[in-house]
């Protein structure tokens, strides 16, 4: 019996093809993202927090650093894509976490919006405080054996899963999910969080693209937590955005508040660490959106 014809699988030509943007050159990656990080020291201070007590239909979301939230509800506590580490492989953490795991309350919920390691930190889940669910999408399951969740729940985009009073919805970016070279069926996008009547969106790792305005369609959230980092230089742009087309996403969506993320962590790109929340507040004020554009302290909760 013959075999049947497989496609030979391309290798890669040269470092820059292992990423979807083709932007790194070995020399450059290393002088911009891994030298000038080690020269950088690290500052920041992990905060005691103290945590609200809430009303029925008050949120507190606390920026813990990066794409890290901690979501808080009356009743429900959410992490979104956490990450607590010093070093992703080579790539050194400017600024520390806004707390410490040990700091956090009993976990009910984690969602992970991609396999990227920078928001599917291993290490990180491993120790969290045995969280009950993980949501994430399709095909990253099976990277969650063994890290302590109770129930592992994989979603396709516009899908849901809900329990009780709360439920989450996964929807689309435009990024990629591969963790290695070749897993390229691993999906990635953002999460809708709807409890007690609000509905947070976290729109994961995304360059913009037309898909906002679907979403904002959908489901009209309230709270936008947008990336504004790693954007420079342009190739960048092809998986992530700048303040710029932050901001263009946050009107797409209709959002109330918009709570900016993805920067000032860890350097995984050339503009300057504290260029996107300048340029963020820059824009801002042009558009006279401060009120709407919400800058957050890491580890400092703030009531919505």
């Amino acid at each position: 019996m013959t075999k049947p014809n497989r496609p030979k699988r391309k290798l890669p030509r040269s470092f820059k093809d292992l990423t979807p943007s083709n932007h790194f050159a070995p020399a450059t990656f290393f002088r911009e993202l891994v030298l000038k990080a080690l020269l950088t020291p690290r500052h920041g201070e992990h905060q005691r927090p103290v945590f609200p007590k809430l009303k029925h239909g008050e949120v507190a979301v606390t920026w813990i650093g990066h794409a890290s939230f901690l979501i808080q509800f009356t009743d429900l506590n959410v992490l979104i894509d956490p990450n607590f580490a010093n070093w992703l492989f080579l790539l050194k953490r400017i600024k520390r976490s806004g707390l410490k795991i040990k700091d956090l309350p009993p976990i009910d919920l984690v969602l992970l919006t991609h396999a990227h390691f920078d928001h599917f930190h291993k290490p990180t889940l491993r120790k969290l405080p045995h969280p009950k669910i993980g949501v994430m999408p399709r095909g990253v399951g099976d990277l969650a054996h063994n890290l302590g969740f109770a129930r592992v729940i994989e979603l396709d985009h516009w899908e849901s899963f809900s329990q009780a009073e709360w439920k989450v919805t996964f929807t689309p970016s435009k990024h990629w999910g591969a963790r290695t070279l070749a897993d390229q069926h691993r999906g990635y996008g953002g999460f809708i969080l709807e409890h007690q009547g609000r509905k947070i969106y976290h729109a994961g790792d995304s360059a913009y693209f037309h898909g906002f305005k679907e979403i904002g369609r959908k489901f009209s959230p309230e709270i936008a937590l947008l990336p504004i980092g790693a954007y420079h230089p342009e190739t960048f742009r092809r998986v992530h955005m700048g303040p710029d087309e932050a901001i263009k996403a946050f009107k797409d969506l209709g959002a109330k508040f918009f709570v900016p993320m993805h920067y000032g962590t860890f350097k995984l790109s050339f503009e300057d660490l504290d260029e996107p929340p300048r340029w963020l507040r820059q824009i801002a004020v042009e558009q006279n959106l401060t009120k709407q554009i919400k800058i957050l302290d890491e580890g400092v909760p703030v009531v919505f």
